[in-house]
Formats: structure tokens, sequence, C-alpha cells
């Protein structure tokens, strides 16, 4: 009876001690329980601000959902340190920060792809070097940006794939933008052939390309002659459309070449093409029916058969076969 009774004096006066503390502590509770009830005000009126200007700066619902969410937290987290501090709970603030810093070093060893990946997103997402619907081409990638993610780059080809780039190699690498400017220049190669008149033949390709689909009328269509060919003078046809689509170029470009190829038909302009010639015999020049008379039956092909591509020999060959 005895011990019992001292477990229970001993238990009172802990008591005691507990019921003093909390009754000198009162002052403190009171202040902590204001600082807490006021940073989840603040917390919440700040997430709404931060809200409000992200949307002047950038308009990806991820990156402002994230930065307010960011925001919110960082400013319960600071509320919280600061409530602990009031209790004088000094020692648990210190083992929260050691564990955040060690758990945070180990996070970012793990995820270190992930994070370079949703930095990158943050950086474009801010810098907007494109939006969604322009035309890009990246890591060998060329298409559509359908989406863009804190993770990801969303680009649909022009066959309809789906790639998603990770941002990291979208930021790391060189990226062109062809929709950037709203303009684009297409250049088609064209040959005629040596005997045509090329002062004439710029004329007439000048007068084909007028009120094409999108072409832009105040810059001068370009006929610059680029080269000597095998069987045709080459030339660059250089002209300015609207680019906006990936069919932009694609029919702009096409309704080109039908517009030259009928001008070159109505005005008699040659489009030379390569010509195979094909000589019977050692030396050549003779029609396959000489051939076979001369060796009284059928010639092995493999041993006398000889092809040539030869833009010129075409009549030389007639020629040599009708003297012969």
């Amino acid at each position: 009876m005895t011990e019992i009774n001292e477990a229970f004096q001993l238990l009172w006066r802990k008591l005691e001690i507990w019921l003093k503390q909390i009754v000198l502590m009162l002052p403190n509770l009171f202040l902590a329980m204001l600082v807490l009830v006021l940073t989840f005000i603040a917390a919440r009126l700040l997430r709404r601000t931060s809200d409000k200007l992200l949307i002047r700066f950038t308009h990806s619902s991820a990156l402002n959902n994230l930065v307010g969410t960011s925001v919110y937290v960082g400013i319960l987290t600071l509320g919280i340190f600061f409530t602990l501090s009031i209790l004088k709970l000094d020692k648990t603030v210190t083992t929260l920060l050691a564990g955040a810093g060690i758990i945070g070093l180990a996070l970012g060893f793990a995820f270190q792809d992930i994070a370079a990946n949703f930095i990158s997103g943050v950086i474009i997402a801010f810098r907007k070097p494109f939006v969604v619907g322009d035309v890009i081409e990246t890591n060998e990638h060329f298409g559509t940006i359908e989406r863009i993610n804190l993770r990801t780059v969303d680009i649909r080809r022009q066959t309809g794939e789906l790639v998603k780039v990770p941002n990291r190699k979208v930021f790391e690498s060189a990226l062109t933008n062809f929709s950037h400017y709203g303009i684009r220049r297409i250049d088609l190669k064209v040959g005629v052939s040596y005997a045509e008149d090329l002062e004439r033949v710029q004329h007439v390709v000048k007068e084909a390309m007028k009120d094409i689909t999108n072409m832009i009328s105040s810059k001068e269509v370009e006929v610059v002659y680029e080269e000597f060919g095998d069987s045709s003078i080459n030339f660059l046809v250089r002209y300015w459309i609207n680019y906006k689509r990936q069919t932009d170029f694609v029919y702009a470009k096409s309704e080109a070449i039908m517009k030259i190829k009928k001008a070159f038909d109505q005005h008699k302009i040659e489009i030379p093409f390569p010509i195979t010639t094909l000589n019977f015999g050692v030396k050549g020049g003779k029609d396959l029916s000489i051939e076979l008379k001369e060796k009284d039956g059928l010639p092995s092909l493999a041993k006398t058969t000889k092809l040539e591509v030869h833009p010129t020999q075409q009549d030389e060959g007639k020629e040599k076969a009708a003297e012969e």
C-alpha cells in the first residue's frame, strides 16, 4: 500500500510540474496559434497573388500551379518553424532542417534526370522560345508542338506520330523554330535544256509564279542560275510564303511545280532528263538486229551488252548503225 501511495504522489508531482509549465507557456501557445493561423491566411493570399501575376508571364497552367503550390508550401513551412521557435522547440527545428537537407540531397542524386528535365521545363516556360502550334525541329525531330509539359515537349510529326522529347534535350540542343517570324522561303530547284534562252526562261518562270497561294507579293521572286549540270542548266526559284502550318510549305511548293511545268509546256521550254543508250558489240553503236546477224545467233548478253548513260549519244548510235 505504501508503494502505491509513493507512486501516486510521484505521478501527482509530475502532473503539477507539467501543469505549471503549461500555465507558464500559455502566452507562447496563444502566440504560436496566432502565428500559425496568420501563416495559413498569408499562404493563401500569396498563392492567389502569384497565380494572377504568373498569368501575365506564362500561360502554362502546369507551371502556374507548380509555382503557386511552391509558394503556399514555402510560407507554411516558414510559419511552422516560427511556431516551433516560439514554443522553444529549437532542437526540433534543427532536427527537421537537418533531416530535410539530407532527404533533399538524397532525392537530388536519385532523381537528377527528372530534376534536370523539370528545371529545363521551368526555364522554357518562362523564356518561351516556342509556343503550342509552332513548327520546330530539334534532336532530329520535325513537327508541330502539341503540348509543353514540365517534363517533356510533345511534337506531332507530319506523318502523325507523337514524339515526347525530354525538356533537358530541347534546352541543351539546337532548335529551329520555323513559325517564329510567320514567313518562310522556299528554294525550288529546276533544270532547263542547254539550248534554251536563259533570260526568256527567267521571264516565263516569274510570270508563272504569280498568284501562288500564301506567297508574299511584297518580296520579289528570284530566279538564280546555280550550275551546269550533266544534262541541264540548273537554277533555283526562291520565293517567300506566309507560314503557320506544315502544310503551307508543302502546298505552296507543289503549286509552284505545277505552274512552272504548265508554263514550260505552253512556251515549249524543254526540261531535260538523262537518256539511257544501249550499245551492243565491243565498239558499240550497232543496232541489235545487225549484231545478231553478224553473230548468226543469239549473243550472250552478259558478254556483249554494255549499258551507258549519256545524254548526247542517242542519235550518234543511230547514225553509225545507219552507215553500216
